[in-house]
């Protein structure tokens, strides 16, 4: 047992120091250059090597001939890569996909350097033969409930809250982030902030942060708290030429959250105007898309879906277009309407998407508006 323990040790510091070096060539040579050469390499190695990271995290629970003091930094490693993703991600801004390949880079670097580092502590010195893990590292007893039971008691009881609690400030951040603030978590639920902006020449204009989703009793204090002399401009994508093979509702979402959708409760009573666009000013790609999300808001999750998501290849490097479709285009087109409108009421009230409203709230500052107070409503409760 101890021989064979030994030897899947050995494979995975070696492992470890090896992914780590393929994975650095092939990020720098992508980065640098733009080439694959070693990217199916890269992957395979790094594969395998993480899943004997994980055979070893398994062994230390159930035998001390492992040393944990070497090899459990060696498997939390790669755990903590991952996780340092999110926030890196989340503040890294730009392209996405080119962040992810820097914080890989990064994570590689330090994963050669840690893992020699380990070696040569084990070594002493910087020849490397075999075996990498000298014996005399191994513990002497080949079971131990003790070792078994704490091992047990620590994952259950601190390791997997502490991973769900980071996920869950990590979402908290995503959603402050990328809505510039109108959209927060807390603890008692989704908090949407409502700011209103008002111009030197009396103009007022609310940013109404909506969800698609949300409890039935926000959508009814939203309704009830614009005043009826107001113009509301609404948020909503027309298909005059019947372009989307499946209709945008939320209703299985709302349904099955125990939710509701908004069209159902959401109805001010006020100057409603529609100023959103039609699908037929987006990309041919992003109207695919479309018909694609929708299909699984249209027929649940299903053996035909699930079968489509896998048959499913976007585009190359479409990312751009589809933002400029599902946001940018659509928050010039308001802003315009914005214009058309403030001439015929004092008050103008944008209840849009959360993701809009960073952008908008930057288009009407440019026109001379600023921030004058917010109130705070709650989407969805905990």
């Amino acid at each position: 047992m101890k021989q064979t323990i030994s030897v899947v040790l050995n494979l995975c510091l070696g492992l470890f120091i090896a992914s780590g070096a393929v994975s650095f060539v092939d990020d720098s040579l992508r980065l640098l250059w733009g080439l694959h050469l070693l990217t199916v390499i890269s992957g395979i190695v790094s594969g395998i090597a993480f899943l004997s990271g994980v055979l070893v995290y398994i062994l230390m629970g159930l035998t001390p001939v492992i040393p944990k003091r070497v090899f459990l930094p060696v498997t939390l490693f790669y755990a903590a890569g991952f996780l340092a993703s999110f926030p890196a991600l989340i503040f890294g801004g730009g392209d996405w996909v080119r962040r992810g390949l820097e914080l890989d880079w990064v994570i590689s670097l330090c994963q050669v350097v840690f893992g020699l580092g380990i070696f040569y502590w084990l070594r002493g010195e910087w020849k490397f033969r075999w075996a990498l893990v000298p014996d005399k590292f191994l513990g002497r007893r080949n079971f131990s409930w003790l070792n078994l039971s704490v091992f047990a008691l620590v994952n259950i009881f601190v390791a997997l809250p502490a991973v769900i609690i980071y996920f869950i400030f990590c979402a908290a951040l995503a959603v402050s982030h990328f809505t510039d603030g109108f959209l927060t978590v807390r603890p008692g639920g989704l908090t949407s902030h409502v700011k209103q902006y008002a111009r030197s020449d009396g103009k007022q204009i609310e940013l109404v942060p909506m969800a698609h989703v949300g409890d039935a009793g926000f959508y009814r204090k939203l309704s009830e708290s614009f005043p009826t002399n107001s113009i509301v401009l609404m948020e909503g994508v027309s298909d005059e030429k019947n372009l989307l093979t499946n209709g945008i509702s939320y209703k299985r979402m709302a349904r099955s959250l125990g939710l509701s959708e908004q069209v159902e409760e959401f109805k001010p009573q006020a100057e409603l105007v529609r100023a959103d666009v039609d699908v037929d000013q987006f990309s041919t790609n992003t109207i695919n898309l479309l018909n694609f999300a929708m299909l699984f808001h249209a027929k649940g999750v299903n053996v035909g879906t699930l079968l489509t998501l896998a048959l499913y290849t976007p585009p190359a490097n479409f990312e751009d277009q589809l933002f400029d479709d599902l946001l940018n285009k659509r928050n010039q087109h308001l802003l315009g309407m914005l214009r058309t409108e403030l001439p015929k009421s004092d008050l103008i009230i944008v209840p849009w998407g959360a993701g809009h409203m960073p952008e908008i709230a930057k288009g009407i500052e440019k026109e001379g508006f600023h921030l004058t107070g917010s109130k705070d409503y709650t989407v969805i409760r905990f």
